[in-house]
């Protein structure tokens, strides 16, 4: 199965397959982080406003060079900000010091106060009704809206009541957590789906895995590389893996081809070691419907 290079949404754009996240990269390493990624290649950042690192990002974007319409931009809206999503998507664009966001996404189902605690007098539906509203009245602010963390219930009630199909759904995959229960509900409405965490976490177990490093000496390639091209390798599915280490975004770049074979194999490790990272219970609202944490 052929890796893919780029993925179209169902708003008609490319969304590149393989982008830099930038989640915990601080500021002075991010904004390096992001010129170098650009210049050697990739065309596709991922940041949040709850990352505290927008403003960063978007110096790091100038730094490099690359004109803005040639890179895939995406942020998200903060918990804290679903009762102001309009206020939201203006500060983001401020503190990127863009003129558009290609992708904004709800970033949890999950409204908070400001001091940290759920917001239990407000639902996300609602929020995602304001940026229905933002995407449509805004569209040369606002290219494509979607969503992250959002299991297959959660994902069932928005398309039941959603006047627009999110572009893309952004969770966590790797070998030892796969979803593909989400993955396959995605495929089957046209959203693409965004990998994040795909290493598995800072300092990963599944680096030393025996079967990854067993199809890594396969491929002459790092244990990274596989679990990276893994995710690429799975239909309308694309990749952020993130450092901030100039050597490793260059490595992390380099994506293969896998057989069925192999992703069958790495798909297996979930069955004896099934381990979910980012876990939902600090936002105050549950498992938010993720079966294994029921």
């Amino acid at each position: 199965m052929p890796a893919s290079k780029s993925v179209k949404l169902n708003t008609g754009a490319e969304m590149p397959t393989l982008g830099l996240g930038t989640w915990k990269s601080q500021p002075g390493a991010v904004e390096k982080a992001v010129a170098h990624a650009l210049k050697n290649g990739y065309r596709h950042i991922d940041t949040a406003t709850a990352y505290a690192n927008e403003k960063e990002v978007g110096l790091g974007i100038k730094e490099s060079g690359v004109p803005r319409e040639q890179i895939f931009l995406t942020t998200k809206l903060n918990n804290s900000d679903q009762r102001d999503v309009e206020g939201a998507l203006k500060r983001s664009l401020e503190q990127l010091d863009t003129p558009y966001l290609d992708l904004w996404l709800m970033h949890w189902p999950a409204p908070m106060t400001k001091d940290g605690k759920a917001d239990k007098g407000r639902d996300w539906l609602d929020t995602w009704k304001d940026m229905e509203r933002v995407y449509k009245a805004h569209p040369d602010k606002v290219k494509a809206i979607g969503v992250s963390n959002f299991s297959v219930p959660y994902l069932k009630r928005l398309l039941d009541n959603a006047t627009v199909v999110p572009a893309v759904n952004q969770i966590e995959l790797h070998p030892a957590c796969m979803q593909e229960d989400i993955v396959e509900e995605c495929r089957k409405h046209g959203i693409a789906v965004t990998a994040y965490s795909p290493l598995g976490s800072d300092d990963s177990p599944l680096l030393t895995n025996p079967i990854v490093d067993k199809i890594a000496k396969k491929y002459n390639v790092s244990p990274a590389n596989v679990l990276i091209s893994l995710q690429a390798n799975r239909p309308q599915v694309t990749v952020i893996p993130k450092s901030v280490t100039p050597a490793r975004i260059d490595q992390n770049a380099k994506i293969i081809d896998l057989t069925e074979d192999d992703i069958k194999e790495l798909a297996s490790i979930e069955k004896t070691n099934h381990i979910r990272v980012c876990k939902p219970y600090w936002t105050g609202w549950g498992n938010i419907g993720f079966p294994d944490l029921e």
